[in-house]
């Protein structure tokens, strides 16, 4: 569904069915999706300036456009990128497509088991948790209900980051919209893989960030975190997508 969003090619016929429903109801779901994939490149690209060459990205999806290592490795060709998700169908295309690249690879773990992602031996080959790492959380943890304990398996992946490294997270909020539409929303996702999507609150997604230092401009509407074209005003009314950086203290 977020390739289809995002204008890609790489998605097929039921993700096409549910994106359609939800941008029935929620038009302005192109908008903050295409504005997430902004943030992964800005944020890739301030963490790689300033050092961080070891990345790992979980709930990644099907490899789109802007992708993590692409961004990383324009940056310092020395990066190197972990991406984790929880589908067969993910691993088997991305590493289809990333056999050529040796700094990069994906692996098969689940976000709700974080330990497995730490103790993935192929994560472990390739990631010096001694050193700054960017971990990104991009539009995932929504798809994780309150009673999996999200705000848990956060701290356990950002305990195990060394100082000066990274987390960056991307969340839905529901605004102002109706019940109904809210309902048809999570109805249309609740038929895919993904599961039930949860909104939270400003204060729900700032509780992700305990232990670390969020860089400017904060927590802000993905749209606004440093964008190019100067301060935005923010309307809260709309749904969308909340988005910080924090650096590890």
């Amino acid at each position: 569904m977020y390739d289809y969003y995002l204008g890609g090619k790489d998605n097929f016929a039921a993700d096409r069915e549910a994106a359609d429903q939800v941008m029935a109801v929620m038009p302005n779901v192109l908008e903050f999706t295409r504005a997430n994939r902004r943030l992964l490149s800005r944020a890739v690209t301030m963490m790689a300036g300033l050092g961080v060459r070891q990345f790992i990205d979980i709930g990644s999806g099907l490899p789109t456009q802007e992708n993590v290592h692409e961004v990383a490795q324009r940056a310092a060709p020395d990066s190197r990128v972990i991406y984790v998700d929880n589908d067969p169908i993910v691993l088997t295309h991305a590493r289809a497509l990333l056999a050529d690249n040796p700094l990069t690879t994906v692996v098969q773990a689940d976000l709700r088991a974080p330990e497995a992602i730490l103790d993935d031996p192929e994560v472990k080959a390739r990631i010096d948790f001694g050193k700054p790492v960017g971990l990104l959380l991009l539009a995932i943890l929504h798809f994780v209900p309150d009673e999996e304990r999200p705000a848990e398996i956060v701290a356990r992946l950002r305990a195990a980051l060394a100082p000066g490294s990274f987390l960056v997270i991307s969340h839905g909020y529901a605004g102002a919209i109706t019940r109904d539409v809210e309902d048809q929303v999570r109805s249309a996702y609740g038929r895919t893989g993904a599961g039930d999507i949860i909104p939270r609150t400003a204060g729900d997604v700032m509780a992700f960030f305990e232990g670390t230092e969020l860089v400017g401009p904060g927590l802000v509407q993905v749209a606004d975190w440093r964008a190019d074209d100067g301060p935005v005003e923010s309307d809260m009314a709309p749904p969308g997508f909340l988005a910080g950086v924090g650096r590890v203290r």
